[in-house]
């Protein structure tokens, strides 16, 4: 293409040439918007959100909710070096909108790679893999991300065994790929 645009500009057809420039430009930035947005859209997909949210449909007023501080994570720009990110709070606080937010946010303004999980679920899925005899694919596919979410950690109980392969799973990704966790669960110490 580049050499016949130079053969067309030197044969000095200038008003042809200039109206093939203006429509070639056209259609390949249509075809780069339209590029992007099936990507957006395969990635929105493949997150597998369980509901779509948004930060402007967050009412932060009724949060002790750092609103600065959600926004700067928008952009998910803790994911370039791996770090995680945990929610807080107990029932109804908001905790899932946040992270459903904060990952949409990042597919559609950032191009990041997410996963939304249920822990539970994710757990239930590790123990199959483990039980068919297939152990390791979902790790394989989760560290190729840029933000694994596991929703309600410590929300429903799941076996010990389950733990020990959430916990294995974690370490795989930890400095590879970034965990947002949502819990009600608090730390103390004694």
């Amino acid at each position: 293409m580049a050499l016949a645009w130079d053969e067309l500009t030197e044969n000095g057809e200038s008003t042809r040439v200039d109206t093939s420039k203006w429509l070639l430009e056209h259609l390949i930035e249509a075809e780069d918007t339209n590029r992007e947005m099936r990507s957006i859209s395969h990635q929105m997909k493949s997150a597998r959100f369980p509901l779509h949210r948004d930060l402007a449909g967050f009412d932060f007023a009724a949060s002790p909710v750092d609103q600065a501080l959600i926004k700067k994570l928008a952009d998910l720009s803790f994911t370039e070096q791996a770090h995680n990110v945990v929610l807080i709070g107990g029932p109804g606080t908001g905790k899932t909108h946040l992270a459903t937010a904060l990952s949409v946010s990042g597919v559609s303004r950032h191009s990041k790679k997410v996963r939304f999980y249920s822990t539970v679920d994710l757990v239930n899925a590790l123990e199959h893999e483990k039980h068919i005899n297939k152990p390791g694919r979902i790790a394989q596919s989760l560290a190729r991300l840029d933000l694994v979410v596991l929703d309600e950690l410590g929300y429903l109980p799941f076996s010990q065994s389950g733990g020990a392969l959430l916990f294995h799973l974690l370490s795989k990704l930890y400095e590879h790929t970034s965990v947002l966790i949502t819990t009600n669960l608090t730390l103390s110490y004694n």
